[in-house]
């Protein structure tokens, strides 16, 4: 039997109103970016709480980055999930995760932490049987993987969980009204000396566990993210890829996994001073710190925000390379990548007053440049 939150819980499911695909040609508010083929955005859309801008540029020859923003009547979802080794991973994270998550929210009628991190644990757990499925014909699928990075505002509280170097940054005012930066990921990458001393703490009979290559730290000399969706030839002895694949290939036999796919979670109830997030793969970060992240968006018109970051990480990308804008455009897929990487992100207002609002906001999906567009169902609480 349902209880009262349940029952209120299941009157609010229903399909979603209006899917929107990311255009490429939403408002031109940036010289410079509107003619850029490989750049996606949507300059502004109302959600549950506020507004939110997104923006995606493609640097690979396919795109590894996915990513949504799923809005309702009481709840808004935000995901990056940045691929490497293909796009297989991320995709599946974006067709599966949420859908996870708003299972386990029915189920219990709330949101939580656990819920967060059981949604990740289905997922990881789904992916890894597709490759095991795959393994025989595709050996290379056990090298595909995703760093995950999700946001969720319910009942005013923010909660994040992260597998992987995404980052979410919250711009908040202090009590001079100045605009502040609060990192609230922790990056799981092995450039990070927390991350290497947790990793040779948790692997003392592997001196390689860790290493520098190309003036680099790399786990087992490869990867530099610890923690990730897939990347199955590092978790699953049984899928380890031959010295046919001589860039993951391992030179001794894995005997226990040395990356992992339990999420760093975190919850946050929101205060009047909390402005807005920046959720964004690490191709963003790559090239703007925290701070010059936080003041960009505070110092500038909300509308087409998220591309405005985009460009500002591409101009300090082609400065550090000494190639203009106008020059990076006409690079391949690719070639591209040479430059920059691939860069997803999603900056989400917060309004104190429609923290408290009770009417009805737009239900809206934006996946960041997919392929087809369907029906979804936004069963969150």
């Amino acid at each position: 039997m349902f209880s009262w939150l349940g029952r209120s819980l299941s009157s609010c499911l229903r399909p979603f109103s209006r899917y929107a695909r990311m255009n490429k040609d939403d408002d031109d508010v940036l010289v410079g970016g509107e003619d850029d083929s490989l750049l996606w955005s949507r300059d502004l859309d109302k959600h549950y709480h506020g507004e939110f801008s997104f923006a995606v540029v493609q640097a690979n020859t396919v795109l590894e980055d996915h990513s949504q923003v799923e809005t309702g009547r009481h709840a808004t979802f935000v995901g990056v999930y940045d691929g490497h080794g293909g796009p297989e991973a991320a995709r599946y994270i974006c067709d599966h995760l949420f859908q996870h998550l708003l299972k386990f929210a029915r189920e219990n009628g709330t949101m939580s932490e656990d819920i967060l991190r059981s949604a990740f644990s289905e997922t990881e757990n789904g992916f890894l049987t597709l490759v095991r499925r795959a393994y025989e014909i595709r050996p290379a699928i056990a090298a595909v993987g995703s760093c995950c990075l999700v946001g969720v505002i319910w009942k005013g509280t923010l909660y994040v969980a992260n597998l992987g170097d995404s980052r979410a940054v919250m711009g908040y005012l202090d009590r001079s009204k100045k605009i502040v930066s609060e990192q609230l990921t922790r990056d799981h990458n092995a450039s990070m000396e927390e991350v290497r001393k947790e990793l040779r703490t948790l692997h003392p009979e592997d001196s390689g566990v860790v290493v520098m290559k190309q003036g680099v730290w790399r786990i087992k000399g490869i990867i530099q993210v610890s923690r990730s969706i897939g990347d199955a030839y590092l978790k699953k002895p049984e899928l380890s890829l031959d010295p046919s694949f001589p860039r993951f290939h391992l030179p001794e036999p894995l005997r226990k996994p040395v990356l992992r796919a339990d999420p760093s979670v975190f919850a946050r109830e929101l205060q009047p001073n909390d402005k807005f997030f920046i959720f964004a793969s690490d191709g963003l970060w790559e090239y703007l710190t925290n701070q010059e992240a936080v003041e960009i968006v505070h110092n500038n018109p909300r509308v087409g925000i998220a591309k405005r970051l985009l460009l500002s990480a591409i101009a300090k990308a082609a400065k550090q390379r000494s190639i203009p804008y106008n020059e990076i455009k006409k690079l391949d897929r690719g070639v591209r990548r040479h430059v920059h990487d691939d860069i997803t992100i999603v900056v989400t207002f917060i309004d104190d007053d429609m923290l408290d609002n009770k009417t009805s906001a737009p239900e809206l999906s934006v996946r960041g440049f997919v392929d087809t567009v369907g029906p979804s169902n936004f069963n969150f609480p």
